[in-house]
Parts: C-alpha cells; sequence; structure tokens
C-alpha cells in the first residue's frame, strides 16, 4: 500500500473539499487518463486496488502512472468506546480529490485495451469517473 515515509504531524485536521481541481488536470504522461468528477477521500487500499486491475487488465504492456498519493492520515476510535477522551488513534492514509483532477494514466497499449482497463479501475472506485483521450490519439 501506498504510505508515506515520514510526516510532520501523527494526525491531521479534517478537510474541507471545495470547488474544482487547480492542479493535475491536464494529461502529463500517458494517451489516456482516468478523471474524476467529484469531491473524495481515496484510501490508499482502493488506489491499489485500481491499479492492480489495471495493471492486470494491460497485462502488464505500457506504463501506468498513478498522479495520487495518500498522504493525509486518517484517525478512528475503537468499536464500542464512549465519546471524548481526544483523538483516535490512525488507522489509514488518504488522499483527497477534487472534480478534474487526473488519478492514472495509461501509455504503450491500444486504445481499446486501455479503454477497458480504465473502465475496470474505475469500478474499484468510490468516485464517478470519465476517460479522458489526449488530442492526436482518438480512433
Amino acid at each position: 500500500m501506498l504510505a508515506p515515509k515520514k510526516v510532520k504531524f501523527r494526525k491531521s485536521q479534517k478537510l474541507r473539499m471545495k470547488g474544482p481541481a487547480t492542479r493535475g488536470t491536464e494529461l502529463a504522461f500517458g494517451d489516456l487518463g482516468l478523471k474524476c468528477l467529484d469531491h473524495a477521500k481515496l484510501t490508499s487500499q482502493q488506489i491499489e486496488a485500481a491499479r492492480i486491475a489495471i495493471t492486470r487488465h494491460i497485462k502488464r504492456g505500457g506504463k501506468v502512472w498513478i498522479r495520487i498519493f495518500p498522504d493525509r492520515p486518517i484517525t478512528a476510535k475503537p468499536a464500542e468506546v464512549r465519546q471524548g477522551k481526544g483523538k483516535g488513534a490512525p488507522v489509514g492514509w488518504v488522499a483527497p480529490v477534487k472534480p478534474g483532477r487526473i488519478l492514472y494514466e495509461v501509455k504503450g497499449v491500444d486504445l481499446v485495451t486501455a479503454k477497458e482497463a480504465l473502465i475496470r479501475a474505475a469500478h474499484k472506485l468510490p468516485v464517478k469517473c470519465v476517460i479522458v483521450v489526449k488530442e492526436g490519439h482518438e480512433s
């Protein structure tokens, strides 16, 4: 799973997810990409499951770029514990995404295979996604 090696603070405050993404909205590396249409917090497990779905479908041909990284800690209190007594312990990492953010990019495989791989990846994610194609690569 993806996780940062070192962070400045062990726990973070909740995020306010407002407005569209301002960076990471254009294809930078690949020919096709998976673009997010909603606000979401994607866990490292969800990011990894979608990556595995892509690489298995393209049979390890071509190249896949993950354009997001889970660098925000998520905390939770244990089950059946009363409220109060401070913030819970860190349980995982999330990547906050805003509408318009490119999540994955693919290059080096034919258009039909790449589209199907990205559709399979989108099924693994809890957010609506759309496939974007670089200009000059439509068929």
